[in-house]
């Protein structure tokens, strides 16, 4: 089995995000939705060209010409970092000082960056995500459908928020705009976001 499809665990305990993410949905997100991407990907990697490379060179080349791969890749590379993006007693205001320093110049502000933040997940239509990259030298926020994520759009994504309904409808039902404050508040994983930005500027 390739390296690139396997499942990893999670970095906390299943009952560690709550309340505002229960260990139910934990459960069924990692367990069976990750999980399926991992089983199906795999199976879809046979064969297409695609093999010997890296997971996030499988995700970009897929993309636009190999639709099963591409879905079941761009949500297994989605989820592997969705897990890094959370922690218990995560959130709140004290960024580190060179990210916080990006979203005043890029951004305007935190408050006005997690607004809009909030706003992408809530208007995605349908299944999708919300996300704050690095693309051309600067920080922006932006949203995408199903599997997509910034990096088949030129950029490198270094926040993510999973707006499927099964990131969210065990616990909140249809309240999405809910369940996205609630996560940005309390969940929000700053030191990752830190690293991928630190590694997206190079």
């Amino acid at each position: 089995m390739s390296t690139k499809f396997t499942l990893p665990p999670l970095p906390y305990a299943y009952d560690a995000l709550g309340p505002y993410m229960s260990a139910e949905t934990l459960e069924f997100h990692h367990d069976k939705h990750h999980q399926a991407y991992v089983t199906n990907g795999e199976k879809l990697l046979e064969g297409s060209g695609l093999e010997i490379l890296p997971l996030e060179d499988i995700v970009k080349e897929s993309y636009g010409k190999n639709a099963g791969l591409f879905n079941n890749a761009g949500q297994h590379y989605n989820h592997v970092h969705f897990w890094n993006w959370m922690k218990p007693n995560g959130g709140g205001k004290s960024l580190p000082a060179k990210l916080q320093a990006a979203i005043d110049s890029d951004l305007g502000g935190f408050d006005k960056f997690r607004a809009d933040f909030i706003a992408a997940g809530t208007t995605q239509f349908g299944s999708g995500w919300a996300w704050l990259s690095f693309k051309n030298g600067k920080l922006e926020v932006t949203k995408t459908p199903n599997g997509e994520s910034p990096l088949v759009h030129g950029g490198k994504p270094i926040l993510g928020v999973d707006v499927w309904e099964h990131s969210y409808y065990i616990d909140y039902r249809n309240a999405r705009p809910k369940y996205l404050e609630a996560w940005f508040d309390n969940l929000v994983n700053w030191e990752h976001v830190e690293h991928m930005f630190e590694e997206a500027r190079g």
